[in-house]
């Protein structure tokens, strides 16, 4: 803005003295040309010439002429056929052109041209000399004289015009400063403060708000922003209100559930055990109640862990373990050991919750058996951060089923999300992957989900910092 200020002024302050100089300068050299040439014309007719032409009458005509030349003396050249006089030393002058010799030839009133000859302004003028017939007209002589002079002085008027013009732009470009100045503090400090009232409002301060001043286009979008402000804090307070009675009446009903839940686990187990002496249709129905209550158990203990993690209740309890034992062990404990395939190297330790990281190992495994082909692999290995940062121990959880739809991984974390229309039937809770991806970032980490490169199946990545584990592999 300041400089939209300095070029208008700028425009301008140029614009009125080039105007100034053009008209100043026209008015000086048309009064010294109109001077010099009614002046020249005056001597020509007040000059006794007389034809025939003889050159010493003539030399002496022509040095009275030069020496009452207005608005300062000339030189003065005369040309008869072939004869080149003139009042000084040299009979011709190089500052009459062939152009201006055209014209005099062409206009009995003479004619006139202003030269530039070596660097230095000149004024020529060109008169024929006539003589008057005896019907009263006018009758060309074939003499005709030249008058030059130097228009130094008006050049230097004219120098001083310009430097007049350029000092006196330079101090209105200093004071079309101040007012520019005052201009973009007041334009740009209400811009200033709402780009930071919108950092702010982006880091989550929803009561950023901005000082009203004035009633003019900015306050009017301060107002704007204040009132659009108001109404976000207002509804994303609403909104976490919701989400934390949300989690709470969760976190209660889970709470709440798992007495009458252990009872009916109790009775399953003996409904279980007696279900091949009942007929078929009530044995198919124990057993259908049985396998749901076991669900309902499952999806009551997941609600309570994500409602530990929700309210910042989740507990880390590291210990040095070996990664790869610790995976086999969770195989093994799930009868998994003989459906999956794995790249286990011995010796990578790490500091780890060794129940949390069975959940994460678990949750994953389980996930691909159940929602991708057969074969599943895990491996395990260790891997030195970018830059020489801390080595991270690295599991990856592949299946070779169809894959994961695109539009499906960036939800694949999600809680309650199930991804089916590419899957066989899901019979989890929704809920796993969420559980896994926030015991991965408990302990410092970050789980990834994509899909095999140029094949089939979907690929889990964890990666979690080796702390004061060892990797010896």
């Amino acid at each position: 803005m300041v400089l939209a200020f300095l070029l208008v002024a700028a425009v301008s302050a140029v614009t009125t003295a080039g105007l100034t100089y053009r008209e100043a300068r026209s008015s000086v050299l048309q009064a010294t040309q109109d001077t010099a040439v009614s002046s020249f014309r005056d001597q020509i007719q007040q000059s006794p010439l007389e034809l025939p032409v003889r050159r010493d009458s003539l030399e002496r005509t022509l040095r009275n002429i030069a020496s009452k030349g207005k608005p300062r003396p000339w030189y003065v050249f005369a040309e008869y056929g072939t004869m080149r006089v003139s009042s000084g030393t040299n009979p011709v002058s190089t500052v009459i052109t062939p152009a201006l010799r055209r014209k005099v030839t062409g206009y009995p009133h003479g004619s006139f041209e202003r030269v530039i000859k070596d660097g230095i302004p000149y004024l020529a003028v060109g008169m024929p000399v006539v003589h008057k017939s005896e019907s009263g007209g006018t009758l060309p002589s074939g003499l005709v004289l030249y008058a030059t002079m130097r228009l130094s002085e008006e050049q230097t008027q004219i120098e001083a015009l310009v430097t007049a013009a350029r000092n006196g732009a330079t101090p209105g470009l200093a004071i079309a400063l101040i007012p520019a100045l005052l201009a973009a503090r007041s334009v740009l400090r209400p811009v200033r403060e709402l780009r930071r009232a919108a950092h702010d409002m982006g880091k989550g301060r929803l009561d950023t708000r901005i000082r009203v001043r004035g009633n003019d286009e900015l306050a009017g979008l301060a107002r704007t922003f204040n009132a659009s402000a108001g109404e976000l804090d207002r509804s994303v307070t609403e909104l976490r209100q919701a989400e934390a009675r949300a989690r709470r009446f969760a976190a209660d009903v889970s709470h709440e559930l798992r007495t009458p839940l252990a009872g009916m686990l109790a009775v399953t187990e003996v409904l279980d055990e007696d279900a091949s002496r009942l007929d078929p249709d009530t044995a198919q129905a124990v057993r259908l109640i049985s396998a749901e209550t076991g669900k309902l158990a499952v999806l009551v203990e997941d609600l309570m862990e994500i409602s530990r993690f929700d309210a910042r209740a989740a507990e880390l309890n590291t210990d040095e373990i070996d990664a790869a034992e610790t995976i086999r062990r969770t195989l093994a404990t799930r009868h998994w050991t003989d459906l999956v395939h794995t790249d286990l190297p011995d010796g990578i330790r790490a500091r780890l919750d060794p129940r949390r990281f069975d959940v994460v190992i678990a949750n994953l495994v389980g996930n691909a058996l159940r929602h991708g082909d057969a074969p599943v692999t895990v491996r395990l290995r260790s891997s030195t951060g970018p830059d020489g940062a801390a080595p991270v121990l690295i599991a990856e959880i592949i299946d070779s089923g169809p894959g994961i739809r695109t539009e499906a991984l960036p939800h694949i974390f999600d809680r309650f999300y199930k991804a089916d229309a590419a899957r066989t039937r899901s019979t989890g809770s929704g809920l796993g992957l969420a559980i896994t991806q926030e015991n991965v970032r408990l302990h410092g980490g970050t789980v990834h989900a994509g899909n095999v490169p140029g094949g089939r199946g979907a690929v889990f990545t964890v990666e979690i910092p080796l702390g004061t584990g060892r990797a010896d592999v």
